[in-house]
């Protein structure tokens, strides 16, 4: 069975308010549909950026994917990669979180 999708736009805002509650920033870099629109994920840490991608994995189960590989990146590699998805998707959100650790502040898998 398929997870329950909660639109794009409250699902933002949930990850920003746990964020904050963690003491990290946030901040929405691009708006996308509210109701539909996939979601990028930017993790900024000290020796640079990893970019998280949604995807699914498995039956239908939503998970996280370093869509800039398996070591953190220099800004105008994440910014490529950004620009190339929001082109092919004009509906993306694009989210940046400071992540010392490089992990996301809500729970998820990441593969």
């Amino acid at each position: 069975m398929a997870e329950v999708r909660i639109k794009a736009g409250m699902w933002v805002s949930a990850a920003l308010r746990l964020a904050f509650n963690d003491g990290r920033g946030g901040a929405v870099l691009r708006r996308g549909d509210a109701d539909a629109g996939g979601i990028l994920v930017v993790l900024r840490g000290h020796a640079g950026l990893m970019v998280l991608s949604q995807v699914s994995a498995g039956e239908g189960e939503r998970a996280w994917m370093r869509a800039t590989g398996e070591v953190p990146v220099e800004q105008d590699v994440a910014d490529a990669y950004v620009a190339r998805q929001v082109g092919r998707d004009p509906d993306l959100w694009v989210v940046e979180f400071d992540a010392p650790d490089y992990l996301p502040p809500f729970a998820g898998r990441v593969i």
